[in-house]
């Protein structure tokens, strides 16, 4: 158990779930994807470093993690899903949670993997469906959320919130699913 991952990674939880980040960021859609993003790239494997034996019973061929938290993800970012999250506390709630245990999923899957180039694999692909939802948001013409939540417009926010998508979640799994690539060619290197 790395006790220091895991007291990191709780902590952290603790903090993006209890921050007043919409008054912080002075919109609704940044705060909630700096949550999301906390939650799937940084604390969750924190919290797979810190507890390494529950990672392992729950660890999922990385491929498999990867699709399931495509699925979580893409299918919150869906306006009448991501309403039901910004208007519903127990949506909010579920949503939460949902992030969190597909990020666990796959960290689990792709970090305790057999052969590191799978962990990779897993990772570099969720590099790419994070990257391109969140070019999506960047790019979108209109604030796709705002008719179905009641809200005014924000394409700022929304741009703003693809932007925190990009910034943190494509660079964390990118560099992680390179590091997986270069501890395979190194094990291969071992092998020959």
């Amino acid at each position: 158990m790395n006790r220091a991952a895991l007291i990191s990674g709780a902590a952290l939880a603790v903090f993006i779930w209890a921050a007043p980040l919409t008054q912080w960021l002075g919109a609704a859609f940044p705060a909630h994807m700096l949550r999301h993003m906390t939650l799937v790239a940084v604390i969750a494997p924190l919290l797979v470093i810190g507890a390494p034996t529950l990672a392992d019973r729950v660890a999922l061929p990385p491929l498999l993690a990867a699709a399931i938290e495509f699925v979580v993800v893409w299918a919150w970012h869906l306006p009448a899903a991501y309403s039901v999250a910004f208007l519903d506390d127990v949506g909010f709630v579920a949503e939460q949670v949902s992030f969190l245990a597909a990020g666990i999923l796959v960290w689990a899957g792709c970090l305790r993997a057999e052969h590191s180039l799978m962990g990779a694999g897993g990772l570099l692909l969720t590099s790419m469906h994070m990257t391109l939802l969140g070019a999506l948001l960047v790019l979108a013409p209109r604030d796709v959320y705002a008719e179905i939540c009641g809200t005014a417009p924000d394409l700022l926010g929304q741009q703003f919130g693809g932007l925190l998508m990009l910034a943190i979640g494509t660079p964390i799994y990118l560099v992680a699913g390179l590091v997986l690539t270069g501890q395979a060619l190194q094990d291969r290197r071992v092998e020959l």
